[in-house]
């Protein structure tokens, strides 16, 4: 069966999860989250999502990669299925998230600068010590750059996320 194979039968979880390229505890906590609906299950006890879910899993998907949340995603959810039209609050937090990427891009290319200036200084420094003595590369850049030890560096705030996932 092909990503986008549509189907008139229920799927169970694997087949959905495969399809919509999700593991089936992603399904699941989606379901526990509300991002699903609640399902029936089979005699054997296997949740049969409607064909139409693989749709929706896809949506989620897309939500969270360009930076929506699952509590977001749930008040948006929640609030389409009573009936109304959350466009103008998915816009809005759409525009906030974009700004928080500009933000982010900025710090990021500020920390560039400094980690390009930093390096050709280092390099001078290098060339200048003696194979086997210490330069003392962080020292000089802690020196010259006193105001970067008041504000976190975006590379750290990436190190500490990647140390969670490892986790």
């Amino acid at each position: 069966m092909r990503a986008n194979a549509p189907t008139k039968r229920p799927l169970n979880s694997g087949e959905l999860a495969r399809l919509a390229g999700v593991s089936s505890d992603t399904l699941r906590y989606y379901e526990r989250r509300r991002l699903l609906p609640s399902v029936p299950r089979s005699a054997g006890g296997y949740r049969l999502f409607p064909p139409e879910t693989l749709h929706r899993v896809q949506l989620i998907q897309a939500a969270l990669s360009i930076g929506f949340s699952v509590r977001e995603l749930c008040d948006i959810f929640r609030e389409r299925e009573s009936g109304a039209a959350p466009c103008r609050r998915v816009r809005r937090l759409a525009a906030e998230k974009l700004d928080a990427v500009e933000a982010r891009l900025r710090e990021l290319q500020s920390c560039r600068r400094e980690l390009r200036k930093a390096l050709g200084e280092w390099d001078q420094l290098l060339a200048k010590t003696p194979r086997g003595k210490q330069a003392r590369l962080l020292e000089a850049f802690a020196a010259t750059h006193s105001k970067s030890g008041t504000r976190r560096s975006p590379l750290q705030v990436l190190a500490r996320g990647k140390q969670k996932k490892e986790k």
